[in-house]
């Protein structure tokens, strides 16, 4: 897999992580203790830093990026769905970022929140704890997501992750 320092820059991996041989890790990215990073995504902590919380899953295709003024930071036991662009922004742990989604700069996505599918969440912009955002720019309803809402899906990724670090071969 390729992990890259950048300088003196260089990503620590929790060894209980899983991070796929076709993802790309560079740079100040953090990734915590059962977590997973899946094919073709891309962490690139160049200016800023990325932290990954515990049992959180950065699905196949997904974009991580930070700035020189804004850290990317995921909590513990979040959904990030394929094709997510984060840049910037926070994402409180228990959340779940549908499917394409986009977080901005100084975005905050609070905790047990969900993003829905090809939604934006654009700069400076709060999801509130317990809300769902929808849409392009996302509107929020507020207090209609539970943890079991999500909880199911951060457990799935967290047996994949032991499964494919024990079973995942190449073939010829």
């Amino acid at each position: 897999m390729p992990i890259y320092a950048l300088g003196e820059k260089t990503p620590r991996i929790d060894p209980t992580a899983f991070v796929h041989p076709d993802a790309v890790v560079i740079g100040d990215v953090t990734v915590g203790p059962s977590s997973s990073i899946w094919p073709c995504a891309v962490l690139r902590a160049d200016h800023g830093k990325i932290v990954i919380g515990s049992g959180t899953s950065i699905q196949d295709g997904s974009v991580i990026h930070c700035t020189s003024t804004y850290d990317t930071v995921v909590g513990d036991r979040c959904v990030i769905g394929h094709g997510v662009h984060l840049e910037g922004c926070r994402i409180e742990s228990g959340s779940l970022i549908g499917s394409h989604a986009v977080v901005l700069h100084n975005a905050v996505v609070g905790p047990t929140a969900l993003v829905g599918a090809c939604a934006l969440v654009g700069n400076n912009k709060i999801v509130p704890p317990n809300a769902r955002a929808l849409g392009v720019p996302a509107t929020i309803t507020q207090g209609v997501v539970t943890n079991e809402d999500i909880e199911h899906s951060a457990q799935i990724y967290i047996r994949n992750a032991s499964w494919y670090s024990e079973d995942l071969r190449l073939l010829d």
